[in-house]
Order: C-alpha cells, then structure tokens, then sequence
C-alpha cells in the first residue's frame, strides 16, 4: 500500500466491540442462551423476562455488548438454531415476546423506533450460529446510522489522527 493509498484509506473504530470479540474466542462451546429453568442467576445473566410464565418457552435478556441503549434478545429456551427447528408454540411464544419487548422499552426509554430481526447463519452475521435469538434494538433520531445495527460496527466519524490535533491543540501549551 503506498503513502497516497494509505491516506484515503476509511477506518472503521470499534474498540467497544473487543470484550465481545475476546468473549466469542473465550466461551467457545458455551452458549449464553442455554440457562436452565430453575437458574437464580437471572441478575447475573441480565435476563429481564420468561414467558410465558407458567411454562417458559423463551426469554429475553440485555444484550452485554449492545448497538444502541436498550437492546435486547428474545430466545427460545430450547437450544435451536433455524426457525424451522421451533415449534409453532415456541414461534407463537417468541412473537408475543418481541411484541411484549418493544411495548416494554416504548414505555421506559421511549425510543422513536426499532430495528428488529434475527441473523441466521456465520454469513448473516450471527454471532452465535446454533442458537436464533432476535435482536431489539430500541432508535432514535440521530443516535446513530445503520452500522451498528447492520455490521455490528460502530462508526467512529474522525480519524484519531484528526482527534488528536483538535484535543492537542485544545489542551494549550505543554
């Protein structure tokens, strides 16, 4: 790559995501959605609801690496990774969950919308392949631009290059 190329270069700064990315390498063969029914660790695992609440089919739990404040996953309890793996109970279940989820942020945060949706498979981008689980991730007006909720990325709009001229020059004198 040559100076002129370098220079044109676009990066793309997403420190936030690296306890994600270290967390994926360390927690290989565990999936974080397979909780028992009986668990006391619901604080521990940021699981807000089971529903339905005599039989629990899903879940939902605060996402520890979110796109957006208020993100959420809904889960089926059983261990399944395509939606045609579910039952039409637990597809009924996760559904109302979703809704139940949205309803639930619309009255606390008050976002002004929603991206929500499931990635099936490594080339969709999910991170945990063997277990579906939708995302709820909670807009509002200029918060942000499709990047995190699409590629997981954050995108950070200057150069450290830049931010470190302004903050230096900002600092005064040495």
């Amino acid at each position: 790559m040559t100076q002129q190329d370098d220079e044109r270069l676009q990066r793309i700064w997403a420190p936030w995501r690296l306890d994600y990315v270290q967390a994926i390498h360390a927690d290989q063969g565990k999936c974080i959605f397979c909780v028992p029914d009986d668990t006391h660790e619901d604080r521990a695992r940021y699981i807000i609801v089971r529903r339905p609440i005599r039989q629990p089919t899903c879940f939902a739990m605060l996402n520890r690496y979110p796109y957006n404040n208020g993100h959420l996953l809904a889960a089926p309890m059983r261990h399944v990774a395509t939606l045609g793996d579910l039952t039409d109970e637990e597809m009924t279940d996760l559904m109302h969950l979703v809704r139940e989820l949205i309803e639930l942020l619309e009255r606390t945060l008050k976002p002004q919308g929603f991206n929500v949706g499931l990635n099936l498979g490594r080339a969709a981008g999910a991170g945990i392949v063997e277990h579906l689980h939708f995302h709820i991730v909670p807009r509002w007006p200029g918060d942000t631009n499709f990047m995190p909720a699409t590629a997981g990325t954050k995108v950070m709009p200057q150069s450290l290059e830049s931010l470190w001229e302004l903050l230096r020059a900002s600092a005064g004198p040495e």
